[in-house]
């Protein structure tokens, strides 16, 4: 059974392949542009000196849904997404190397820290839908050993995750507690989202 019923499929400003296989698992159709924003860019347009963590992923999310939009052409509906690790306010970024992701699992292990997931829906260069969820995330506490260990298991996928860790697989390994939606977690509002694609008369 198809639940899709609009003509054209859903547009993704993501190169995040969880939110792809989020939305593919859904049975929507799905289109991918690479929209290629300067993240770290539009986090420093940001209001204020200091940003928050969750209005830092709504931009990114709004972003990425209106440089898709215009990509896009006329009528279609784009989804731009994006999500935010912060402990006691600071804002995490993904790692570039194993030494960087060693040192962010080593602040992280022993604390709570949040994951603000942002998605955006633009058309015909106007945002017309926007929700933004949070998790909170606690990580058991970590000998160095064990965080190397860890990395070595997990291999070079947890560059593309901004906590250097992918819960859906051996990421679970390094929590004693979550408090938030699974979706969100991984990135993307998606029951949100779902409902405001069947409001709009693309979902049956």
């Amino acid at each position: 059974m198809s639940f899709w019923i609009a003509p054209r499929p859903l547009i993704l400003a993501s190169r995040s392949a969880a939110r792809r296989d989020m939305l593919k698992a859904t049975g929507i159709p799905l289109e991918v542009i690479d929209t290629s924003v300067d993240e770290r860019a539009v986090e420093a347009q940001a209001p204020g000196a200091e940003a928050a963590p969750d209005d830092v992923a709504r931009l990114l999310a709004h972003t990425k849904a209106l440089k898709g939009a215009s990509l896009a052409g006329p009528g279609r509906y784009v989804v731009g997404a994006d999500q935010t690790l912060a402990l006691n306010g600071t804002i995490f970024h993904k790692a570039p190397d194993r030494a960087a992701a060693k040192l962010q699992l080593s602040r992280l292990q022993g604390h709570t820290h949040v994951l603000h997931s942002a998605v955006a829906v633009a058309r015909d260069g106007e945002v017309v839908f926007e929700v933004l969820e949070s998790a909170a995330l606690t990580m058991r506490p970590l000998s160095e050993v064990q965080i190397g260990d860890y990395l070595d298991a997990a291999g070079p996928d947890i560059f593309g995750s901004v906590g250097c860790y992918q819960l859906e697989s051996r990421g679970s390994h390094l929590f004693e507690r979550i408090e938030g939606n699974h979706f969100t977690i991984l990135g993307l509002p998606l029951l949100p989202l779902l409902g405001f694609l069947r409001q709009e008369g693309l979902l049956s």
